[in-house]
């Protein structure tokens, strides 16, 4: 095979709008398919890279969540799976508690729990529910392709709506914006607060990292058209990935500003589990460049692995590299007035429908 050729099946090998180019071994499952030889062409197939949506009837919509790094106590995700196909996802190892690989079957099978609404209201009605606000997309996004279809995260806002129930988001889809109406009304009583996912403006990243994703000037114009409409809106930055988008992070704050975001919030990249080989193998695909430069400075920003497991670190990384990305997420926070002031969730106005007439 001449290489033209070479170069040519290696094109075809790369899936396009996807993230993961392949299926890491689930850690739970026994046995592995895998392909030992390139002629073995009768005992193996590509995987199908089509988008599935899988119907689950879940028994719980509504988690507590233990970790000391996250201030949420409770979070909700309509959807396991995300089509987004972020490949730095943390949400990925957690989909191989379902039987599935953290690479390609996180972006293709995504799992409906299409009772989930009526999941939340339950919860909700629990007499021993003390209202705390809970974050709605704390593992994937609820407002992936998915929703348009589904309208799962519509009916849930639509509940905690009618319960006066507050809750954090976090997006990167634009897609929000269909729900503008009922943002505002919960933004009224102080009981929705959001943060869009922004992590590049460079395009060639963008859709490399976030395939299936809106672009960066996109969530710009979705933090701008909500904070006019009253809705209190912040940006996150996360991953923030050293020789990679690390440098973007002041244009990233003082466009966010200017667009209307009040509040931010960073993670420092970390690749724990499957995500380790999936990054790993992302990143020497498409970045040949700079590959070794990226992952040894992701090295040094985790005490020489890519990962860190321990609580109050893992987040934020440690050694001089991640120090650097602390200290230009300090310094612009302050220039452009992000986090300045001191603002919560309304607690106060939630109430279980019939519990006023109850007090009579």
């Amino acid at each position: 095979m001449n290489e033209e050729n070479t170069d040519d099946l290696q094109e075809e090998k790369y899936f396009k709008g996807r993230g993961a180019q392949i299926n890491t071994k689930n850690r739970f499952s026994k046995t592995e398919q895998v392909r030992e030889h390139v002629e073995g062409i009768d005992d193996w197939s590509e995987p199908n890279i089509a988008t599935q949506f899988i119907d689950v009837d879940a028994k719980s919509i509504v988690n507590k969540v233990d970790s000391p790094d996250l201030s949420m106590m409770y979070s909700m995700n309509p959807y396991q799976g995300c089509e987004h196909g972020c490949i730095y996802c943390y949400a990925r190892n957690s989909f191989e508690y379902w039987g599935y690989s953290a690479g390609l079957d996180f972006e293709r099978k995504i799992l409906v729990k299409k009772n989930a609404p009526q999941l939340l209201r339950k919860f909700l009605m629990n007499k021993n529910y003390q209202c705390i606000p809970i974050s709605l997309s704390g593992n994937t996004d609820c407002y992936q392709p998915a929703e348009k279809k589904f309208r799962l995260t519509r009916q849930m806002l639509e509940v905690c709506n009618e319960f006066n129930q507050p809750v954090g988001m976090i997006t990167k889809n634009a897609s929000i914006l269909r729900d503008k109406d009922i943002l505002i009304e919960m933004s009224k009583k102080k009981l929705v607060s959001i943060l869009i996912s922004v992590t590049s403006f460079d395009e060639e990243i963008r859709r490399t990292m976030e395939p299936r994703t809106t672009t960066g000037k996109q969530r710009l114009k979705v933090i701008e058209e909500l904070s006019k409409a009253g809705v209190r809106m912040g940006v996150m930055l996360g991953p923030m990935i050293p020789g990679l988008n690390e440098h973007e992070m002041q244009r990233i704050m003082k466009a966010a500003s200017e667009a209307g975001a009040v509040f931010s919030a960073y993670t420092f990249i970390r690749l724990n589990g499957a995500i380790k080989l999936l990054f790993h193998d992302w990143l020497y695909k498409n970045f040949t460049d700079r590959a070794d430069k990226v992952w040894h400075l992701i090295e040094k920003g985790h005490g020489g692995k890519v990962n860190d497991s321990r609580w109050g670190v893992r987040m934020r990384g440690e050694g001089p590299i991640a120090d650097l990305v602390r200290q230009q997420y300090v310094k612009y926070n302050k220039l452009y007035h992000l986090n300045d002031e001191r603002w919560e969730l309304n607690t106060s106005l939630f109430k279980r429908p019939g519990e006023q007439l109850s007090l009579f």
